[in-house]
C-alpha cells in the first residue's frame, strides 16, 4: 500500500473517531438525537457480538437493547469520548457474562458450541446461501467450534474480539484491562493453536 492510500485511510478514520467523539459529547449534553446516532453506527457490531456469544437471535436482540439502555444510562461516566468504543463493548462483554451466570455451565456451553450454525453464518453475510453453501457454512462453523474449545478462556475472548469483532489491540486491551503485551500473548498463542489444528481455517 502506497504513502497517500495509507494517509487516505487514517484520515478516514480519524475523521470517523471524531465524528463518534462528538456525537458523545452532544449525548452527554442530552441530545437523544446524538445518542441515536451513536446506535446506528455500533448496533450491529453490538449484535454481532452477542450472537457469536449466546448463538440465539431472540437472545442476543434482548441483550443488545438491554446494552445501549445501560450505556445511555451510564453515559456520564465516560471520561474520554474519544474512548466510547471500547467502553461500549466492555459493557457489552460484561452484560453477555452476566448472561452465562443465569445458566448452568453445561448448558452454556452447549449454547455456544452448538447454536444453529446456519443461522449464525447468514448473521454474518447478511445472504441466504444455496444448499451447497449452506453445508459448507455449517461445516465451517462446527469446525470453528471444535477448535475453539481447544483454546483457554482468554484466548477465546481475545480471539472472538480480535477477529469476529475486528477490535484493534488497544480497544482489546482496554475492554479486557489487560497490558497490551499481554493481549499480543493470548493472542498469539491462540492463532498457533488454530493454526497447528486447522491450518486451512485461517486461509
Amino acid at each position: 500500500m502506497n504513502r497517500s492510500c495509507r494517509k487516505k485511510i487514517e484520515l478516514e478514520k480519524t475523521d470517523s473517531d471524531d465524528h463518534v467523539a462528538t456525537l458523545v459529547r452532544h449525548a452527554v449534553a442530552g441530545s437523544r438525537k446524538a445518542f441515536e446516532g451513536l446506535i446506528d453506527i455500533f448496533d450491529k457490531d453490538i449484535f454481532r457480538m452477542v450472537y457469536y456469544r449466546t448463538g440465539s437471535h431472540m437472545d442476543a436482540q434482548d441483550i443488545t437493547q438491554d446494552i445501549l439502555i445501560q450505556a445511555y444510562k451510564s453515559l456520564t461516566r465516560l471520561k474520554d469520548p474519544n474512548r466510547f468504543k471500547p467502553w461500549l463493548f466492555k459493557i457489552a462483554l460484561n452484560r453477555v457474562r452476566d448472561y452465562y451466570r443465569k445458566k448452568s455451565t453445561l448448558e452454556a456451553f452447549k449454547m455456544f458450541f452448538s447454536m444453529d450454525q446456519t443461522r449464525r453464518y447468514d448473521c454474518k453475510v447478511g445472504s441466504n446461501p444455496d444448499a451447497l453453501d449452506n453445508l459448507m457454512a455449517r461445516e465451517f462453523w462446527e469446525n470453528f467450534g471444535m477448535l475453539l474449545k481447544k483454546l483457554s478462556k482468554m484466548e477465546q475472548e481475545v480471539f472472538l474480539l480480535r477477529f469476529m469483532d475486528s477490535l484493534t489491540i488497544k480497544e482489546i486491551s482496554e475492554i479486557l484491562g489487560k497490558h497490551e503485551s499481554t493481549v499480543k500473548t493470548y493472542l498469539y498463542r491462540g492463532v498457533k493453536k488454530f493454526k497447528k489444528e486447522s491450518p486451512m481455517l485461517l486461509l
